[in-house]
């Protein structure tokens, strides 16, 4: 069935109608006539933008829409792990509850493409997967959902965990997951034999946490991208935080960014406070930057609250940019910058000034936001937002305003 979106206004710009179907951009224009049976959106002249699309976020730890709890863990990737691991089991809902629960308040939000953790180890076994494949399933009309198979407790201090990495990809996860492989394991060769072995065996992309500081995740960066230019995944692989590479002096930064754009090896930031990525940078390089709200009030921490535009917002802020085109360009990699992340084949973006995915012929994955510019739509974040995924309305929170 066709679609047509009255008076709104591509990235900002002048209003006009805009035809869905087939689950894609069909034409635009002025006054575009209805054909027989479609259905008529009212604009009401928003800005309509590329849905979101959160490419990290840990579905398998929120949450969100139950009795908020003091935050129990103390500093540093294991120990935060064990609180979790203390905990999980203990909550007001079970993990599949809340991660239907929190999937469908992203999608409310704006967000139809999404690339989820799910935990998997030898003390959580593949529960966590199962709830997140449940979560899938409940919204598979609504949203497009991968998951990866995550080893949050490393894959060589606990025996076993090699093996539930790999069953979890038997059962249905899409992506094999790694995580520091040397400050967690301390056997970057073998971690990393693992997680390419699996990925090389299963036909599957690869996402790596690398929350490791300065030289340490330089090394563990070079690793990665060795393994990516020998093993021809170019495309493939996804770094994921890469914290420390915002600590680099300039000319190793450079350098690994030029290396990361020549690889196609793309990076998901979740915009934490400190040093930014520096985006700029990455575009010019030809990196697939998306962007992720990480987890969500879990065990980990307080923050988020299921909405990608307070995401996009932390992401202009920690980066400390002003002007509108900046501001705009965070909207971007939280958009089409996401979905390239999750497709290296989508469209990308060529720079800062790059606005695609509303072109006759791009998929129909749209989000319609308030605002008087895409800029002031990321001040304001106002929750009158209709959400369309596959050319199909899935969310109008008019109700909501």
């Amino acid at each position: 069935m066709s679609v047509v979106l009255r008076n709104v206004r591509p990235w900002g710009a002048q209003a006009t109608d805009v035809m869905l179907d087939g689950g894609a951009i069909a034409g635009m224009g002025a006054a575009l006539p209805a054909p027989p049976g479609a259905t008529e959106v009212a604009g009401r002249g928003r800005i309509l933008l590329p849905s979101f699309s959160d490419v990290h976020v840990h579905l398998d730890s929120t949450r969100l829409g139950l009795p908020f709890r003091p935050h129990t863990g103390s500093p540093g990737v294991w120990n935060m792990m064990l609180n979790d691991r203390q905990n999980w089991r203990n909550a007001e809902a079970t993990i599949a509850e809340r991660a239907t629960l929190t999937l469908g308040a992203m999608i409310e939000r704006g967000t139809t493409r999404v690339r989820s953790y799910a935990q998997v180890d030898v003390d959580a076994g593949l529960e966590r997967l199962e709830a997140v494949l449940a979560a899938k399933q409940e919204h598979r009309d609504r949203a497009d959902v991968d998951i990866i198979s995550f080893p949050q407790a490393g894959l060589l201090r606990e025996a076993g965990s090699p093996e539930v990495l790999e069953e979890a990809l038997k059962l249905g996860a899409d992506v094999v997951g790694g995580i520091d492989p040397c400050a967690l394991d301390r056997d970057p060769v073998r971690h990393l034999d693992i997680v390419f072995g699996l990925a090389e065996k299963y036909g599957v992309p690869i996402d790596i946490h690398l929350h490791e500081p300065g030289q340490l995740g330089l090394f563990s960066a070079e690793l990665i991208l060795e393994r990516t230019k020998a093993l021809g995944m170019q495309g493939l692989v996804t770094i994921s935080h890469g914290y420390g590479l915002a600590e680099l002096p300039a000319g190793q930064l450079q350098d690994l960014v030029d290396r990361m754009g020549a690889l196609d090896v793309s990076m998901a930031t979740v915009a934490p406070a400190g040093a930014p990525l520096p985006l700029q940078q990455l575009v010019a390089a030809g990196v697939r930057v998306g962007l992720g709200q990480d987890g969500q009030r879990d065990y980990w921490s307080p923050y988020g609250n299921a909405d990608m535009l307070d995401r996009t917002w932390q992401l202009a802020f920690t980066s400390k940019f002003r002007a509108d085109q900046l501001i705009e360009h965070c909207v971007a990699v939280a958009t089409v910058g996401g979905a390239a992340v999750l497709d290296p084949q989508a469209p990308r973006l060529g720079s800062v000034a790059d606005r695609p995915g509303l072109a006759v012929g791009d998929p129909a994955h749209l989000v319609l936001v308030s605002g008087d510019s895409v800029t002031a739509a990321v001040m304001d974040r106002l929750p009158d937002r209709t959400v369309i995924h596959r050319g199909t309305v899935v969310a109008d929170n008019l109700a909501l305003v």
